[in-house]
């Protein structure tokens, strides 16, 4: 049974060749009726990188793969050797495990097996003896007999808000390879179900027997994905083991699918219930890894593996290497179906914490590998000054069921510590916002059960900030002025000045200050009259000006929700702790998404 294929870059994909094969010279990569690498005398190709590599440890843990072989098509004459390594603590270690001589003067299939091995990754390396050799490709295989294969098929779920091209795109790619595509693997096992919350999609003709469209209330990414896996559920006549849910805006290979369905194909029984993650990298760096699962610690989030460069064979390894995980992100997150049960759906929290929170209360084992992946915009490409309210209401809801011992002393610790941080920014509609959140929390379950989510959101988004094109702003952009924000340090002094005059606000404003408006700095804006927080990839931003006045006023608002905090927090928490199953059930979700018993497909 094929386990892994070996992998190309593709265009519009990724075209990085690093993260498919590493050698000692520039490789050519032709097509002839399928592509190829030609071959210079000499030249060595390896596959210790991110998508062609086989992580022999996680393979060996989680299914029931023991054995695994390894099979080539080449032309040429060639050393082909069979290769592994780990990373030990702090080390590198690595073995030629087996090394044979090709001779095929025509294309030729070999296959090799790689020994029993637990531990670290296999790859395998490929030097010309002579010129104008050819590799064609290959795959990893482990003989299985076919009653150890559990039967799958995937249900995929995308929640879409006005983002025609991309699901346009992932639609037409996935039917291409996989629904439409007798000779994939998949074929056949694959189904997708789109919420379209935006109700846009219908005139685009996406629609099949595979593809599955339902206009939806805007009730955020938790509406959203919860009705897919609430019209899954309601047809097990279709067979779907597991539900795969998707963001509408990433860039998928869809080997990344059919890599899922063999994990899941080949899993012990002690591991029939784990989730899949798939891990987030940067569309404008294909290279680089954003997060690779996550830890909550009761929203102190930690992006896991972030930040590396998946070139490099050591970052490989690194990635491979397991440590504790509480979630993964709904851009990429596969489970079972017979976790979704009428009394087990998502919370209807909007955005900011759906998937979290259902991930806590389900997952019990995130299993992660290497070349399962989708590309996705940074986050700090992302900035949205209305998540401010989502954040902390939601924190504080995800909190009461999976961390009740986050209590009145930490909230109040949070606001201030956004009191100050907001304040010094001049971002005062943001401390409202928080504000709001905190309230909203604790008015208790009831709140979430009542209020039409789609008109909250309304509201909240009216209540930040909006960015607007450069020329609408009335503050000139400088480029080396938002250089300085992103770098300019500062002395120790001028630290304990700043702390002291409460960043500048005991001190006349003399300054317009640029920033960058996902990452700005308090230090630099110090005694700055105006900001002008900016987003260079969009050439988009607004702009924030000091007033001591507001500045005062929303410390005494802060100060009376501290009191408003100790009389109120524990009978709020206890209210959700106590009826949380309400707003998991089935009915709930019915009634709140206005879907009654039918389905209401295009």
């Amino acid at each position: 049974m094929k386990i892994q294929d070996i992998l190309w870059p593709k265009d519009g994909i990724c075209t990085d060749a690093e993260m498919y094969f590493h050698s000692n010279y520039k490789k050519s990569l032709v097509k002839e009726g399928s592509i190829c690498i030609l071959f210079q005398k000499g030249g060595i190709v390896t596959t210790d990188t991110y998508f062609n590599s086989l992580t022999i440890e996680k393979w060996a843990k989680y299914t029931k793969v023991s054995k695994v072989r390894l099979t080539l098509s080449l032309q040429g004459k060639f050393n082909v050797s069979l290769c592994w390594k780990q990373k030990i603590s702090e080390r590198y270690v690595e073995r030629e495990l087996k090394n044979i001589t090709v001779d095929a003067d025509n294309r030729t299939q070999i296959m090799l097996e790689y020994p029993e091995e637990t531990r670290g990754m296999f790859y395998f390396r490929i030097e010309a003896i002579e010129k104008g050799g050819k590799f064609f490709g290959g795959y990893y295989a482990t003989e299985i007999q076919e009653e150890e294969i559990r039967p799958v098929k995937l249900g995929i779920v995308i929640c879409t808000y006005k983002r025609e091209k991309y699901v346009c795109d992932n639609i037409r790619l996935m039917n291409q390879d996989i629904i439409e595509n007798p000779d994939s693997p998949l074929y056949g096992r694959v189904e997708v179900f789109i919420s379209d919350n935006g109700k846009t999609l219908k005139e685009y003709g996406l629609t099949s027997d595979k593809i599955h469209i339902f206009p939806n209330k805007n009730a955020g990414g938790a509406g959203g994905f919860t009705r897919g896996l609430i019209e899954i559920f309601r047809c097990p006549e279709k067979g779907i083991t597991h539900a795969l849910l998707m963001d509408d805006d990433v860039v998928i290979d869809t080997s990344s699918l059919l890599r899922t369905a063999v994990i899941l194909s080949l899993l012990k029984e002690e591991y029939a219930s784990a989730f899949i993650g798939g891990a987030m990298l940067r569309s404008d760096q294909r290279n680089i890894q954003v997060e690779s699962g996550a830890s909550w610690n009761a929203g102190s989030l930690v992006a896991l593996k972030a930040n590396l460069d998946l070139r490099l064979w050591q970052s490989c390894l690194i990635n491979e290497q397991e440590e504790y995980r509480e979630y993964n992100a709904w851009w990429y997150c596969c489970f079972p179906m017979e976790l979704v049960r009428a009394d087990n759906l998502p919370l209807p929290v909007f955005i900011r914490g759906d998937d979290l929170e259902y991930g806590l209360r389900n997952m019990k084992t995130l299993i992660l590998m290497n070349g399962i992946c989708v590309w996705h915009e940074p986050f700090e490409n992302k900035y949205s000054s209305f998540l401010e309210y989502y954040i902390i209401r939601n924190r504080l809801i995800d909190n009461s069921f999976h961390f009740p011992n986050w209590g009145r002393k930490e909230l109040i610790r949070e606001l201030l510590r956004e009191y100050r941080r907001e304040g010094y920014l001049y971002r005062y509609k943001n401390v409202s916002l928080y504000i709001r959140g905190i309230r909203d929390f604790l008015k208790g379950i009831d709140f979430l059960e009542q209020t039409d989510a789609e008109d909250l959101h309304k509201q909240i988004m009216a209540s930040g900030y909006k960015a607007v094109p450069a020329e609408q702003l009335g503050v000139p952009f400088f480029y080396r002025e938002y250089k300085r924000g992103c770098e300019e340090k500062h002395s120790l002094l001028h630290e304990a000045v700043r702390r002291i005059t409460f960043n500048g606000y005991l001190l006349p404003a003399k300054h317009v200050r640029t920033v960058p408006m996902a990452k700005a700095r308090e230090e630099y804006v110090w005694r700055a009259r105006t900001i002008l927080f900016y987003d260079i990839v969009e050439n988009k931003g607004f702009v924030t000006h000091r007033s001591i006045r507001t500045f005062i006023r929303q410390g005494f608002e802060v100060l009376g929700m501290v009191f408003t905090i100790l009389a109120k927090y524990e009978k709020a928490k206890q209210s959700y702790i106590g009826r949380g199953n309400e707003i998991r059930a089935l009915a709930f979700w019915e009634k709140y998404l206005g879907i009654g018993g039918e389905t209401d497909e295009i």
